[in-house]
């Protein structure tokens, strides 16, 4: 088994994979704000911005700008596609490492 062709890429990248935890640890259809993001993962605006933006193009997450009242608040959220690529990324990671006993 190869990790090319086993595991998502988009998903594989270590920071993305600490985002796609972080999101699907939220029920199905909740979404959290940025700044709760970037605080619970430890990561600068910048460097999760750029790794939201490759999961954005995957179609695995879902980012909504809105805002409450005058302030500006950006909403992130696992999208069902997300929601099932990650499910797949787990059952593949698991089949590698069971395959290594």
């Amino acid at each position: 088994m190869s990790l090319e062709t086993e595991l998502d890429p988009v998903i594989h990248v270590q920071a993305r994979l600490r985002v796609m935890v972080a999101l699907a640890a939220l029920p199905d259809g909740d979404s959290v704000s940025f700044p709760r993001v970037r605080e619970v993962l430890d990561m600068t605006a910048g460097n999760l911005s750029t790794h939201l933006r490759k999961l954005e193009e995957a179609g695995y997450v879902e980012i909504v700008k809105t805002h409450e009242r005058r302030t500006p608040v950006t909403y992130v959220s696992l999208t069902g596609k997300g929601r099932l690529a990650f499910g797949e990324y787990r059952k593949a990671l698991r089949a590698l490492l069971d395959a290594s006993n």
